[in-house]
């Protein structure tokens, strides 16, 4: 993965190395128009609810070849994020959580042989608590329907029988990410693909650009499910 092959590779090349495995990607035709112009930025995010897996390899082995196809890539560890998510992280414990993801993170990174100074780590609350995302996090929930966020969340935030309103703001949340990490895509499971498509139908309504989607397939667990 070394500077002088990115520089060598041409757009396409480029293309399917970032397409490779990839169960789906949404926004195709713009990955092809930028990748003809520039490199692109993307992220990947995790919410510290509990211990990483071995599945989360999958996601490192992705991210690695992003990088070798010259992409920026911008790793969220997504603490108010795993605070939403019906309090699976508890908020005393989220902020230590969050400083455990991203060594487990760097290791499994380190253990593939990802060079880390291509990378950029970035944890959620240092820009999802500022007055300029909190407004704009109160112009989605204006427009978004509960029937589109509990929808969105789905396969993704926890369910119950009684969930609580945190579970709706998680997607519009997620959404807002793209536009404050100043990304052209977001990378994550199959699972993501509601809150993809949510992020696509409501960010132009706030004034911010459609991103690009790119979906890794999901690791079966022992049962047959996710």
């Amino acid at each position: 993965m070394s500077k002088d092959t990115t520089v060598q590779m041409t757009p396409e090349e480029k293309l399917k190395l970032i397409t490779r495995n990839l169960q789906e990607v949404l926004g195709g035709e713009e990955l092809k128009k930028l990748l003809s112009e520039r490199d692109i930025s993307l992220y990947w995010g995790t919410a510290p609810t509990g211990k990483p897996h071995i599945a989360y390899f999958l996601a490192m082995t992705k991210i690695a070849d992003f990088l070798q196809a010259g992409c920026h890539v911008k790793v969220l560890i997504a603490d108010i994020h795993a605070f939403l998510d019906n309090l699976k992280s508890p908020i005393e414990l989220v902020k230590l959580r969050a400083q455990y993801y991203e060594q487990i993170v760097k290791c499994m990174l380190k253990s593939i042989g990802v060079p880390l100074e291509k990378l950029e780590f970035v944890i959620g609350s240092s820009y999802e608590l500022t007055p300029e995302f909190t407004m704009d996090n109160y112009k989605l929930a204006s427009c978004v329907t509960e029937h589109d966020a509990k929808k969105a969340g789905a396969e993704v935030v926890k369910q119950s029988d009684s969930p609580p309103l945190s579970g709706l703001l998680y997607p519009g949340m997620q959404a807002l990410d793209e536009h404050y990490l100043g990304v052209d895509a977001q990378f994550g499971g199959v699972d993501q693909r509601k809150i993809f498509t949510f992020a696509e139908k409501y960010l132009p309504i706030l004034g911010y650009k459609k991103r690009i989607h790119m979906m890794n397939p999901m690791v079966p667990g022992l049962q047959g499910a996710k």
